[in-house]
């Protein structure tokens, strides 16, 4: 992985402000070291950086649709410090659109998402999925997740996991007490997206300080808007032969289940992280 400088506002033990990010023009930001990533000190998080442009679309190009799907590629490293965030329409439609955005450094892009919105519409009557319910957050024993991961967005992470997680496989509740970008409001998909690729960390099937096993992307299916606050997970993390892997998740809501997650694994063994 390509060495990124850590310019993270707060990484020089200056002040810094209680978000992941801090608007600093229309389309412009810099990054806290609440958004850090996991696997080096100058790079962000994939989960504050996806919940942010998804915050973007919301905000510039507002909408009764809702959000079906969102993913994620990650076209190198997401360096820290400043960027900004790119949005346009790819297929306008009255009840069907997409939505793609870019995360830009200068030329360079690190993230591209792709969006589609739907018109709602009133399926009240056949609602039914045959996804597994958690047990309420407050049943999950707390976990300290710096106890594996580094990084400042890990440590703004509170949360915790039942007993039964074992390498490869867990159920765990996360939440954050900090807003995506200082003194904004959050869209409510846009915080529960925020955190949704802590996914690939939490049911860890090999050490990662001797296996390097980083996702490529992340694409997230939803059935109604989530409520903002915890997020469930149950996970499920498989390695194939060949360095690939796949990382799934049931995604939950305190309402309950409300869609999946997938993250395209590239895996390493004894290239794990320094």
């Amino acid at each position: 992985m390509p060495e990124a400088l850590n310019e993270h506002l707060g990484h020089d033990g200056a002040a810094c402000p209680d978000s992941y990010y801090v608007r600093t023009a229309p389309e412009a930001f810099v990054s806290t070291l609440h958004s850090q990533g996991a696997w080096q000190p100058g790079e962000q998080h994939l989960a504050p950086a996806a919940g942010l442009v998804l915050a973007e679309i919301e905000r510039r190009l507002p909408s009764d649709k809702l959000v079906s799907r969102v993913s994620f590629d990650i076209l190198g490293v997401i360096h820290s410090g400043e960027f900004t965030v790119d949005v346009n329409v790819i297929r306008p439609g009255r009840t069907i659109e997409l939505i793609e955005a870019s995360m830009r450094h200068g030329e360079r892009t690190s993230v591209h998402a792709r969006v589609w919105r739907l018109l709602p519409g009133d399926t009240a009557s056949v609602v039914g999925d045959e996804w597994p319910t958690l047990p309420e957050p407050e049943e999950a024993p707390a976990v300290p997740f710096t106890g594996r991961w580094g990084g400042g967005f890990i440590a703004s992470l509170g949360g915790g996991q039942f007993a039964d997680a074992h390498p490869g496989s867990a159920r765990s509740w996360i939440r954050s007490p900090y807003p995506l970008v200082d003194g904004e409001d959050d869209p409510a998909t846009a915080a529960f997206v925020k955190l949704v690729d802590t996914a690939n960390g939490l049911a860890v099937r090999e050490d990662p300080k001797s296996t390097f096993f980083p996702n490529v992307d992340l694409t997230i299916h939803l059935t109604r808007v989530p409520e903002p606050g915890w997020v469930g997970f149950e996970t499920k993390v498989a390695f194939g032969p060949t360095g690939i892997g796949e990382t799934t998740s049931v995604l939950s809501d305190v309402n309950g289940p409300i869609g999946t997650a997938a993250q395209s694994l590239t895996v390493r063994v004894g290239q794990g992280a320094k």
